[in-house]
């Protein structure tokens, strides 16, 4: 049985990955930026939390402290502005910290790609049959089943972190302040390390069923391969509409010159070189026009329609190509060559059946299909 046109049965090409990713489709974890915020929270309380400590210790000690000037001159405002100066710094680090990483961690997560459109308002995303639609479909019971494994580790994992420190938390506040103070910023950092890693477990777990959701979403079928294809080769109408548009107006701009050649040597499709040769207008034979791809491909259509003489000379035809301008007399070093080609076609007009000529170019002007010179001329 023929697999069906319609059917989504083919991995998806990188073409595709690239323009879903282009549109904001990409990989997403939003338990990876939990953790990593997490992280950076439990980070910070340890690190950072002497410096915590002390600015609160200031703004305590500036909040109990009263003289009689401050009584006389209160200004709420004034202190509420100096207590914020104190405390802002701090609490800046953290939300500047949580923001970088959890912006980096899904710009990893997500190839790189900042897709701006994502954050254009969607009609979609406040349609209430679309969110019933997302909740009780595949997606939502997958989403379902990951919060409940979810909350069960992270309740595994508290649960086994109290379990240890039951009776120290029960005997906070008999003894001394700044100890007790020490004791709970350090139990409330280690108590986030622990459930940090729990999320880090949760997020390993999560990528490869992001990865197989997105494989599944992106799935492409053997109608879409053909028409990624046609949209990469173009298709053949197009192009062939292409190759007429250039060949007209190759045609446009070499039409009067093909009327005054004598003959056309080509290489043998790649390039053409019209020539003519009359002594009354110059003392050598001269190039009326030249051309490359689809000029060249014109030029010898031209040629056959006002019968002129196409000769196969892929070494004399670079040589010009490379060497001569329009309207100009071909180098002196070329002369005997083009010569024998010139004779062969005289004879031929008036009847005579003669051997094509041998043309000899000289090294020093043998040229490659890309104007470079010859490695033996090099030589």
């Amino acid at each position: 049985m023929s697999e069906s046109a319609g059917e989504r049965s083919f991995a998806p090409t990188d073409k595709r990955l690239r323009d879903a990713a282009q549109k904001g489709d990409v990989l997403r974890s939003p338990e990876l930026t939990t953790a990593v915020a997490m992280l950076i929270g439990a980070a910070w309380l340890r690190f950072a939390g002497p410096w915590m400590l002390e600015v609160l210790q200031q703004v305590l000690r500036a909040g109990f402290t009263w003289n009689r000037a401050d009584l006389d001159d209160f200004a709420p405002t004034g202190l509420m502005l100096g207590i914020g100066a104190v405390i802002l710094p701090p609490v800046l680090v953290l939300g500047g910290g949580v923001m970088l990483g959890s912006l980096g961690s899904q710009l990893g997560f997500g190839e790189g790609r900042f897709v701006g459109g994502n954050l254009a308002p969607k009609a979609s995303r406040i349609n209430p049959l679309s969110g019933l639609k997302r909740m009780f479909g595949p997606h939502g019971w997958v989403e379902i089943g990951k919060g409940l494994l979810k909350v069960t580790l992270l309740g595994v994992i508290a649960w086994a972190w109290l379990r240890g420190r039951i009776a120290e938390i029960v005997g906070l506040g008999r003894g001394n302040l700044s100890g007790q103070l020490d004791y709970g910023w350090d139990t409330l950092s280690s108590l986030l390390f622990a459930l940090a890693a729990g999320l880090v477990v949760i997020a390993l777990v999560d990528f490869p069923i992001q990865w197989v959701r997105r494989f599944l979403r992106l799935k492409m079928s053997q109608q879409d391969l053909r028409d990624e294809h046609k949209e990469a080769e173009g298709s053949p109408e197009k192009k062939s509409a292409i190759r007429q548009r250039r060949r007209q107006i190759a045609m446009g701009g070499v039409a009067q010159a093909m009327r005054e050649a004598q003959f056309v040597i080509t290489n043998p499709t790649h390039f053409a070189i019209a020539i003519t040769y009359d002594p009354a207008i110059a003392p050598a034979p001269v190039v009326l026009a030249k051309g490359r791809g689809d000029k060249a491909l014109a030029m010898r259509e031209l040629a056959a329609e006002f019968a002129v003489p196409v000769l196969e000379y892929p070494a004399l035809a670079r040589s010009i190509y490379f060497t001569t301008r329009e309207r100009q007399v071909i180098r002196e070093e070329l002369y005997a060559a083009v010569a024998g080609v010139l004779a062969f076609v005289l004879s031929l007009k008036r009847g005579e059946r003669p051997h094509r000529p041998e043309v000899d170019v000289p090294v020093a002007l043998r040229f490659d299909a890309e104007g470079r010179l010859d490695p033996v001329a090099k030589a």
